[in-house]
C-alpha cells in the first residue's frame, strides 16, 4: 500500500477525543497503582531518631559504638586521620586537638583531656599548636576543678607562647584556687602591664593579696598553736615522769610519748590526758561487769578523790535494784601482775595511779566496780585464780 493511501485512511483526532483518551489513560494508571500491595517504607530515618541514625554513619559518627567495633569504612577513616605514615606530627597534633575540642564542646572534659594529651605526646615543632594543646587541656582541667593541673598546663602553654593571654588569665585564676597566691599575683602583674584598666584582673590581684595576708596570719596562728601544743605535750610527759606513773609498753622514761597515752576507746581520742595549771586531768573508765556497762569520764583531776567521780555517777539509770552506791561497792584495778587490787576510793586519783602495781594502759585508768560481798564480786575475783 502506497504512503498516500495510508495517509488517506488516517483520521484526524478531534480535541474532544484527545481529552477522552487522556482521561482514560489516567484512570487506568490510578487503577493500576491502587491494585498494588500497600507496604510501609521502613528504610528511611525516623523523625524522632534521625540524629541517632546519623551518628551510626562513618562520616558523621561522634562516638565509638558500644560494642567497641567500627565498620571497615569507619575504621579506615580513623586510621587515615591518625596514621603517622599518612600525617605529619603537626597534622596529627591538629587532629587530636580537634578531637579534644569536639569533646570539650560536648562537655566530655575527661575525653577532651585524653585527646589533648595525645596531641602533646607528639612533641611537634610548632610552638603555637603546643601552646594551644596545653591551654585547652588546662581549660578542661579547670572545668573538672583540677586547679593544680590547670595551673601547670597554663604555664606550659605560656612557655611556648608567653603572650597567650587566655593561658595567663587561667594560670592566675588556677593559682588563686590552688592557694598559690604569689603565683597568682605574678601573673596578674604581667597581665596589667598591657592593660592597666582591666577590672577583672585588678580584682583578681587584690583578692590574691588579701588571701595571702590571711594565709600568713593563719600560718602564724598555727605555728603558735603547734608551739603551745608541743610545750603542753612536753609538760604532760614531764609531769608523768615526775610522778612515777608506770606506762604500759614503755621501756623507760625516754620511751614515753603521747601516742602511747591516746585513749583507744571509740570517740575518745580528743580526751587524752592534759595538764591545766600544773594539774593532770585524766580520762577514766569505770566498768560494771555484772551489767556489761561502762562509764567514761573525760577529765578527772588527779588531785580529787575517786569517790567524787563515783558520787556523780550514782545512782545509775541501769541499776534497777539500787545495788550500786558509793557505800555498797568495791573498786578494783588490774595490776601489771595480772591480779585485781582493791582501792580506797577516798584516795586521790593521782595517788592511785602511783600505786605499787598500777600500770596505765591505753592512756586511760580503768576501774572495775562491783557490789560488795555479792556473788558477782566473788566470780570476778575467782576468774583471776
Amino acid at each position: 500500500m502506497s504512503e498516500e493511501v495510508k495517509n488517506e485512511n488516517k483520521k484526524a483526532m478531534t480535541e474532544e477525543e484527545r481529552l477522552a483518551l487522556c482521561q482514560k489513560l489516567d484512570q487506568e494508571l490510578d487503577d493500576f497503582i491502587n491494585s498494588l500491595e500497600r507496604k510501609r517504607y521502613t528504610e528511611g530515618w525516623p523523625e524522632d531518631r534521625w540524629e541517632e541514625e546519623m551518628n551510626k554513619h562513618p562520616f558523621f559518627m561522634k562516638d565509638t559504638p558500644v560494642e567497641g567495633e567500627l565498620s571497615p569504612l569507619a575504621e579506615g577513616l580513623a586510621k587515615l586521620k591518625y596514621d603517622p605514615d599518612e600525617n605529619t606530627p603537626l597534622e596529627l597534633a591538629t587532629n587530636y586537638k580537634e578531637d579534644g575540642n569536639f569533646n570539650f564542646k560536648h562537655k566530655n572534659y575527661r575525653l577532651a583531656i585524653l585527646g589533648y594529651t595525645e596531641g602533646i605526646k607528639l612533641r611537634c615543632n610548632d610552638a603555637e599548636i603546643n601552646a594551644s594543646l596545653y591551654n585547652n587541656r588546662a581549660a578542661a582541667h579547670w572545668q573538672l576543678k583540677n586547679y593544680r593541673s590547670s595551673l601547670f598546663d597554663s604555664e606550659k602553654a605560656l612557655s611556648f607562647n608567653p603572650n597567650h593571654t587566655k593561658a595567663r588569665i587561667r594560670a592566675a585564676k588556677s593559682a588563686l584556687e590552688a592557694a598559690k597566691f604569689d603565683t597568682c599575683i605574678e601573673h596578674c602583674k604581667i597581665l596589667l602591664e598591657s592593660n592597666k584598666n582591666d577590672k577583672e584582673i585588678t580584682e583578681l590581684l587584690n583578692t590574691a593579696k588579701k588571701k595571702k595576708l590571711i594565709q600568713k596570719r593563719d600560718q602564724r596562728k598555727k605555728e603558735k598553736q603547734d608551739a603551745k601544743m608541743s610545750e603542753q605535750k612536753e609538760g604532760v610527759i614531764k609531769a608523768i615522769i615526775e610522778r612515777g606513773i608506770k606506762i604500759s609498753n614503755c621501756d623507760g622514761e625516754d620511751d614515753i610519748d603521747l601516742s602511747k597515752l591516746e585513749p583507744s576507746l571509740p570517740g575518745a581520742h580528743d580526751s587524752i590526758v592534759h595538764i591545766e595549771d600544773g594539774i593532770l586531768k585524766w580520762p577514766v573508765l569505770f566498768l560494771y561487769p555484772e551489767y556489761q556497762m561502762t562509764d567514761f569520764v573525760k577529765a578527772c583531776p588527779e588531785n580529787v578523790p575517786l569517790l567524787n567521780q563515783l558520787e556523780q555517777l550514782f545512782p545509775a539509770p541501769w541499776d534497777e535494784n539500787n545495788k550500786y552506791s558509793c557505800d555498797c561497792v568495791n573498786v578494783y584495778f588490774e595490776g601489771y601482775d595480772k591480779m585485781p587490787h582493791v582501792i580506797n576510793t577516798a584516795n586521790k586519783l593521782g595517788d592511785l595511779l602511783k600505786s605499787k602495781y598500777f600500770e596505765l594502759k591505753a592512756g586511760t585508768p580503768a576501774f572495775f566496780v562491783l557490789p560488795r560481798g555479792s556473788n558477782v564480786e566473788s566470780r570476778f575475783l575467782e576468774s583471776y585464780i
